[in-house]
């Protein structure tokens, strides 16, 4: 199971809403999904079925960028996904 963190960094603020620099959180899980935490005056969460997804409305062209804050998490073999096994 390999989770990764990571950070959106803005360098441009094209919509002139959530400023530069990181402007949030996030977790990239090993089926593609990615949860996103925006932290704010009015903070929310959002899921996204895939990286790009995300990117193609919050990338703004390329003037934000993930950083990855990990490579891998380690394997951790006793356990499965739900859904990849013979039950829950």
């Amino acid at each position: 199971m390999k989770l990764r963190r990571f950070l959106l960094i803005r360098y441009v603020d094209v919509s002139k809403v959530s400023g530069t620099g990181v402007v949030a959180q996030g977790v990239l899980f090993s089926d593609g999904a990615v949860a996103v935490r925006w932290p704010s005056a009015t903070p929310c969460t959002m899921t996204w079925d895939r990286l790009d997804d995300l990117l193609a409305v919050h990338g703004h062209g390329g003037s934000t960028v993930v950083h990855w804050i990990d490579e891998t998490d380690p394997v951790v073999p006793e356990f499965q996904l739900a859904g990849t096994g013979a039950g829950r």
